[in-house]
Formats: C-alpha cells, sequence, structure tokens
C-alpha cells in the first residue's frame, strides 16, 4: 500500500510584529495585569495583521502559493484542497473553491472547507490522508490552516485579545509507493465546556434577525482552566503509540497545540515525550490556533530538527473540547 507523506510545508504571517509590551499597558489602562498570563502561556510576541486587505483567506492563499512554489509544483497538480478555519473569510462559497480559482486547480479537484475550531488542520490533514489512501485517485492534497481572530476578540478579554497570533500554514499531501507517511491517529471528545467558547455568541441565526452592531461581532467566551484536556489527550496518545508499537523515543519532533506552554510540557511528561522533542514558536507567533501544530512542523522542518523518515507526533485541542492526534513518518 502506498504511504501518504508530507511532500513539503511553508507558511505566511504578515510582517506587523506586536510584542508583549504593547497589551501589558493596553489592560495596565484597564487595571487588569496580564503579564502573569502571558508568562505562563510563553508569550513574547506575535504577528498581526494590520490591513484592510489581509485576511484569513489571503493568508491561506499566501501560504499555499509559498508551498506550491517551494516544491514547484501548480494548482493543475492538486487533486483536492482543504481549508481549515475557525474564522472563514466566507461561509459561502467555501473558501477551498476560491483558492482553487487563485491557484488554477484543476476542474477533478476536490474541494473542501471544515471547522473543528483550533483542531481544524490537525483534523483535515488526518481526514485528508484517510480519504487519499482510501481513494487512489487523489495524489496530491493541497491542506491549508488559518486564521484571523483579531476582529473578533473583545478588547476587555486578555485570553483572546492578547494571546491570538496572525498565521496559515500549507502543506501538500502525497502518495508515495516508497515511504510509510501517515501511520495511525485518534479522536477524545468531551463536551463538558461546549458553552465556554462560541462564535457568533448568539448564532447565526439570531444575527440575521437581529443585525449587529460594529465591534459587536465578537467571540462569547467564558474563562476555564485549559488543563482540562492534558490527562485526555495523554492517555490518548499513550494509547496510538502503544498501538502502533511506537517507543516515545523514536518520536523526533512532537508538534502541539501552541495554546499554551505548561500544556506542551504536561503532556510531553505524561507520554514520555522529552522536551527537547516538543517543538515550541509560541514564544514568537503567538497562538495561532488552527495553524498552530503545522506552524511549530514547519520550524522543525526549516532547522534541521527532522530528516525524512523521522517519526513526528501531532496533537491539539478544538474547543468545547475534542482532542486530536495522529502520528506519522514526515
Amino acid at each position: 500500500m502506498a504511504g501518504i507523506r508530507i511532500k513539503d510545508i511553508d507558511i505566511y504571517h504578515p510582517s506587523k510584529k506586536i510584542g508583549n509590551d504593547f497589551f501589558i499597558q493596553h489592560f495596565d489602562e484597564k487595571g487588569i495585569d496580564i503579564r502573569g498570563l502571558l508568562a505562563a502561556l510563553g508569550r513574547e510576541s506575535r504577528y498581526s495583521i494590520d490591513s484592510s486587505e489581509e485576511n484569513s483567506l489571503t493568508m491561506a492563499f499566501e501560504a499555499a502559493s509559498n508551498v506550491l512554489d517551494k516544491t514547484g509544483l501548480t494548482g493543475a497538480d492538486i487533486d483536492l484542497i482543504a481549508y481549515a478555519s475557525q474564522t472563514p473569510e466566507y461561509i459561502f462559497p467555501t473558501n477551498s473553491l476560491m483558492i482553487h480559482r487563485l491557484i488554477g486547480g484543476p476542474s477533478h479537484a476536490i474541494c473542501i472547507d471544515s471547522n473543528a475550531n483550533c483542531a481544524g488542520m490537525t483534523a483535515s490533514v488526518e481526514q485528508v490522508s484517510r480519504q487519499m489512501m482510501a481513494n487512489p485517485r487523489i495524489r496530491r492534497a493541497l491542506v491549508i490552516g488559518s486564521d484571523h481572530v483579531a476582529p473578533h476578540a473583545d478588547k476587555n478579554d486578555p485570553v483572546y485579545y492578547a494571546n491570538f497570533g496572525d498565521a496559515a500554514a500549507a502543506l501538500i499531501l502525497e502518495r508515495d509507493e516508497h515511504s510509510v507517511g501517515f501511520i495511525d491517529s485518534i479522536y477524545q471528545t468531551d463536551t463538558c465546556v461546549y458553552g465556554n467558547s462560541m462564535f457568533p455568541a448568539e448564532g447565526l441565526a439570531n444575527l440575521g434577525r437581529n443585525g449587529v452592531a460594529a465591534g459587536e461581532f465578537n467571540v462569547k467566551f467564558i474563562p476555564f482552566d485549559d488543563s482540562i484536556c492534558v490527562d485526555a489527550a495523554s492517555e490518548s496518545i499513550n494509547t496510538l503509540l502503544s498501538n502502533n508499537d511506537i517507543d516515545p523515543e523514536s518520536i523526533k519532533a512532537a508538534c502541539f497545540s501552541q495554546l499554551s506552554l505548561p500544556n506542551i510540557r504536561a503532556v510531553s511528561g505524561k507520554t514520555g515525550i522529552g522536551d527537547d522533542v516538543a517543538v515550541y514558536i509560541g514564544d514568537e507567533f503567538g497562538y495561532t490556533s488552527t495553524s498552530s501544530p503545522f506552524v511549530a512542523l514547519h520550524r522543525a522542518v526549516t532547522t534541521g530538527k527532522i530528516e525524512r523518515g523521522d517519526k513526528v507526533l501531532f496533537w491539539t485541542v478544538g474547543a468545547g473540547w475534542q482532542n486530536v492526534a495522529f502520528v506519522m513518518e514526515y
């Protein structure tokens, strides 16, 4: 059986970089000290869109263009386009269809959007890999993750306003007769905090009936302990590795959700993954939500941390919550 491997990956982020001082001053003026929060999360800076011409879709196109240029491929070489975002620029038509037009995709290409919140791109790579395993007509797939949370963040909420950064990641999955590639995956869902992060807060139907004033199209967020999923994630990862006879020491890079540095360390510790194996980029990029594990993968690839044939472990969590983990040979 042919393996489904990552042919290559690239990213895009805006040029504007914002350090912690901006947000500390912003919240100091409101009488809120966020220094401890930023230190605990591991934040130092993040990239931010600073133009009305940029959004999640334009970032996705830039990342997609980067990886196509990098591999010497064109849109005509892509058989499936999967676009993951919790802040899609459009509800319809699909954003993947727009990417198809922008890159000149072929008429036979499958175009799908997905939204598993922050777990979106991880779930998309997993689902597309399995679809490719079952459908030999899909030789190459382009998977993109992109979020622009800032327009929907309440400026009185430190977690959303000071935590997120803007970025997109795009990778090409390719059928390869001589590689292992995708190995296995696992999911775990618990809806105990399903109502703590909601967008739009009142639902689309109510927006359609009542409209919305400028500045009110924000995320409804009720703070909760984000470590709630750590034990479940660790249990899932241990099961995934055990079921596939994979020693944790054979994992060369762990590309986890960049939501919280303590969570990365906790999951690493409970699964036998060394701190030097878990890739952390949240200090530079902030939390880029759906793309964050793949911005981490990009760092691992470009710095030579992983080479062809190395095993890479992915894990992330989506609002509500849902853990997603998979392992593959790069």
